[in-house]
């Protein structure tokens, strides 16, 4: 029979071992114990020896301070102001900042390319032209001599939709001594308007405008990544804080038990003395004495190292006063934030992580190149239109006679430089131009190839988001969780304290009625300092675990008063 699912197998084996009978059953256990066989020799490893005639020095103890650092008076810091310093001298957090500046100014760059541009060109020019017969000649039949001076200007530039404009406008003055000039000198002027308007190729999404609105998009990224930075910043160096505090207060605990070692090893001499103990109690007594304090001293360097990880995180200039300051943390314990569900925790995250709206920046990036792909892979097609007025005016010069008859120009032909500009201005002498450019590569492989690729970074950008989204959802599950279990295990540990404490001291009353031993009073002792610090233990995980809480919800940003601009200790100018 084939076996199809697991809970057909699971009942398969019930009904099995039901069918068996109870007595067949027992008649399968052996009727006797096995005598095992004798254990055989261990195989031991050859080793060498090593650092032969080694022994420990014989060591003195050294001061019991923090080097590097004054030893008094403390200099006391609260949790904001540690905050505030990170997120103002973190070193890396202020290169990121710094990369978010740099971002913003490179849209100012991306701008610049719809700026409206102006161009001025001023000239004279001399010519001397060789005579080639009696009409095109100067006086006498000799050379032609004419000097011009122009200036010339307008502006041009383009529009986000990809329209080309220009505007420009130009006026001369023209001195020629040629023996058949109507005028001289005269002066033409020229009015210019073009017009270049992408029909396929580049409407709607030309290159600027493709770098423009990457360089937004990159911006809005890198300043959600600054602020994750500064997220992770934030909670590095709470973190970094809540282990000091528990730093400074195990030295404490470890002080105080050895403080307590220290009383009972007294006590215990003191009953030797008189015959009442066994000198081998004040013996062991001396022994905690010992282990205690060196307890004490390995809890101050774990303060030293836990100093300087802080110092890291809130300094960025190795002369900082800060770096001799021996520090001590003065805020309370973190207020409890309410508890919230699975659900609340999920959807606030993904409302106000700076991760997700990085993705969506980026994903949205892969949009715009999409788009500017798709519009290049399209044959171009640009309508053109020009029109220009030109203006003409100067001194009229007598005809020549009997050659060209007695005509003389035309009145509004007669003037200098304004009437010029008034028959541009008339549009007496206009010039049209529509035209349309058309163009395409062949093959055109290059559109293609940048349509692939902005299909796969959407892709990837799908992939991100996706990636982020689960990435909120197992840092809500462990930050919930981490929260639930600290509120647990506090509760635990302080009940295992109050509960060793009373235990200790029951046990100093019996061994004063000599109803008890030594021993007992030390291992005490030893497990009131244990159970002191699995409390201080989970109550700093507790700590830690509000700000996890905080961060994977995205809340920890608003709570510590987070401004990009001021992110890395220094604003835009």
């Amino acid at each position: 029979m084939k076996i199809r699912s697991l809970s057909t197998l699971v009942a398969a084996v019930a009904i099995a071992v039901a069918a068996v009978p109870f007595g067949a059953v027992a008649q399968t256990a052996p009727s006797r114990a096995v005598i095992p066989t004798a254990e055989p020799s261990p195989i031991l490893p050859v080793y060498p020896t090593v650092a032969p005639g080694y022994g420990a020095p014989e060591a003195r103890p050294a001061s019991a301070e923090i080097v590097g650092v004054t030893q008094q008076p403390f200099v006391g810091i609260a949790l904001d102001d540690a905050v505030a310093m990170a997120l103002m001298k973190n070193p890396d957090l202020a290169v990121s900042a710094a990369n978010t500046r740099i971002a913003g100014y490179q849209i100012v760059e991306a701008k610049g390319a719809f700026n409206v541009r102006f161009n001025l060109q001023p000239s004279v020019t001399h010519s001397s032209t060789a005579p080639e017969n009696a009409f095109f000649a100067g006086p006498n039949f000799g050379p032609i001599v004419q000097n011009q001076q122009q200036i010339a200007g307008g502006i041009s530039g383009q529009l986000q939709p990809g329209t080309q404009y220009s505007l420009s406008v130009s006026q001369s003055r023209i001195d020629n001594n040629g023996v058949i000039n109507a005028f001289n000198p005269y002066f033409p002027t020229s009015l210019n308007v073009a017009l270049t308007q992408p029909l396929l190729r580049g409407l709607g999404m030309s290159q600027a405008r493709q770098q423009l609105e990457l360089a937004v998009l990159g911006s809005q990224a890198s300043s959600q990544q600054t602020l994750a930075n500064a997220s992770s910043t934030i909670e590095q160096t709470e973190d970094a804080y809540w282990d000091l505090v528990a730093a400074w207060r195990n030295v404490a605990i470890q002080e105080d038990a050895l403080q307590q070692a220290i009383a009972q090893q007294h006590s215990n001499v003191r009953l030797a003395q008189r015959g009442a103990a066994a000198p081998i109690d004040a013996v062991e007594s001396s022994e905690q004495v010992a282990t205690f304090q060196d307890d004490v001293i390995s809890a101050l360097q774990n303060v030293a190292t836990l100093q300087n990880e802080l110092k890291m995180l809130i300094v960025d200039d190795p002369a900082d006063p800060i770096w001799r300051a021996n520090l001590m943390p003065t805020s309370p314990v973190l207020q409890l934030p309410p508890m919230p569900t699975y659900e609340e925790l999920v959807s606030t995250a993904l409302a106000h992580r700076p991760e997700v709206l990085e993705v969506q920046a980026q994903r949205r990036e892969a949009d715009v190149q999409l788009a500017y792909a798709k519009g290049q892979a399209l044959p171009q097609a640009d309508l053109n239109v020009q029109w220009q007025s030109n203006g003409l005016a100067g001194n009229a010069l007598p005809p020549i006679g009997g050659v060209f008859g007695t005509q003389t120009p035309p009145p509004y032909l007669h003037g200098g430089l304004g009437q010029s500009y008034a028959n541009t201005w008339g549009n007496k002498f206009p010039t049209y131009v529509v035209g349309v450019t058309l163009s395409q590569p062949i093959g055109n492989e290059t559109a293609r190839g940048e349509v692939a690729a902005a299909r796969e970074q959407q892709r990837i950008g799908d992939i991100q988001t996706a990636g982020v989204k689960q990435r909120i959802e197992f840092e809500s599950r462990n930050a919930l969780q981490a929260y639930q279990s600290s509120l647990s295990r506090l509760y635990a540990a302080r009940h295992a304290r109050e509960t060793s404490e009373e235990v200790l001291a029951s046990e100093i009353r019996k061994f004063h009625n000599g109803v008890s031993t030594t021993f007992l009073v030390l291992q005490r002792q030893v497990e009131l300092a244990q159970a002191r610090g699995r409390e201080l233990q989970a109550q700093t995980d507790l700590n830690k675990a509000v700000v996890e809480l905080q961060r994977a919800s995205g809340a920890i940003l608003a709570a510590n008063n987070v401004n990009l601009a001021t992110l890395g200790g220094e604003a835009p100018k």
